[in-house]
């Protein structure tokens, strides 16, 4: 639909688009954790892989702009879409032919049934899906605090992502702005984000025990980016007293922090998701989540043409820093479902 110029072909190109991120950012974590936990692998397997997802999506990231670039010198501006239409019918034929088909819960059959249909799988109706996921989610306060956590965080990531091309040409240093290395400096911090969370995790979990690391971390995570983000605000609030051209460096390795953040809290997030929505309900669940996200980027890219860059990047810091205390009261209950555990077993042994 890209190639049409009519406008209408290229809104519902738009709305196929949505539809499309949204099954990207759910169906295929939620067939990759059903999938992980039906061939009985180790649940900490789970952080590894979403470690190595971060990485690739950082890699990729680079590889792909080159590559775009390669497109658009050789068929214009149409050139990166119609590679990506490539590989997506490459991604199609993978899936198809390489994956199997699971439901996120399989009812198992008993004794007295082996007449029965060996194939044969619970499974309930899309509806049905989605009336169960929100029940869970309301009833749940973890679960819609892991979903409010990853609107927030990546609502403000997606912010940042509008700013801080503008927020660099502002600041205009000398010889200019180079985008395009910029660019792939911050996709290299997201893929070093990933390559430190395995470590960071352990260390965490020595500190502080298996039960708790992935909340704890997941909470410095978000601290960490709430501050590298208050760094631009606090600059470009100051800004109008003295050179703007000092605070250049500043900003740039602020947004190198946050886009390393992003390559951290990739794979926490996903492990989190995994930790606390039940397998049968993650592909409803996780497109529930994607509404608070819409919601809180719409607000920030609004936020982007009505409000100075300082004021956004200090809204933005807030809504990273809300996520590092919702984080926090997760630890709080992880530990207390914990104790709670330990004293249900003494009692049953004695």
């Amino acid at each position: 639909m890209e190639h049409s110029t009519n406008f209408g072909i290229l809104l519902a190109g738009r709305v196929l688009g949505g539809i499309s991120t949204n099954l990207l950012f759910s169906a295929f974590e939620s067939w990759m954790t059903t999938e992980h936990r039906k061939r009985k692998f180790p649940e900490e397997w789970l952080t590894r892989t979403y470690s190595a997802m971060s990485i690739g999506n950082g890699a990729m990231a680079v590889l792909a702009g080159i590559v775009a670039q390669v497109l658009e010198d050789m068929f214009g501006h149409i050139g990166p879409f119609q590679g990506a239409i490539g590989l997506t019918i490459l991604a199609l034929f993978m899936v198809l032919f390489y994956w199997d088909e699971n439901y996120g819960e399989e009812q198992q059959q008993s004794n007295d049934n082996k007449e029965q249909d060996d194939s044969s799988s619970g499974t309930s109706g899309l509806y049905q899906q989605f009336i169960d996921g929100w029940s869970t989610t309301f009833q749940d306060s973890r679960v819609w605090r892991i979903g409010l956590t990853q609107a927030l965080s990546e609502g403000a990531m997606y912010t940042f992502v509008f700013m801080w091309v503008p927020t660099l040409l502002q600041q205009d240093p000398p010889g200019g702005v180079p985008t395009g290395c910029v660019f792939s400096a911050l996709m290299m911090a997201i893929t070093m984000g990933g390559v430190v969370f395995p470590p960071l995790q352990s260390l965490v979990r020595i500190l502080t025990g298996p039960t708790t690391a992935s909340e704890v971390t997941a909470s410095l995570i978000y601290a960490l980016a709430s501050i590298s983000m208050a760094v631009p605000a606090i600059c470009l609030s100051s800004s109008s007293s003295s050179n703007s051209k000092d605070y250049f460096w500043n900003i740039l390795v602020a947004f190198l922090v946050m886009e390393f953040c992003v390559g951290l809290f990739m794979p926490v997030a996903g492990t989190l998701r995994s930790k606390y929505v039940p397998d049968a309900l993650q592909g409803a669940i996780l497109n529930i989540f994607r509404l608070p996200l819409n919601a809180v980027v719409v607000a920030g890219t609004y936020a982007t043409d009505v409000y100075s860059h300082s004021n956004v990047y200090f809204g933005v810091s807030a809504c990273l820093f809300l996520a590092a205390v919702l984080q926090g009261s997760l630890v709080f209950s992880a530990s207390s479902s914990a104790s709670a555990s330990t004293t249900i077993n003494k009692q049953k042994k004695e």
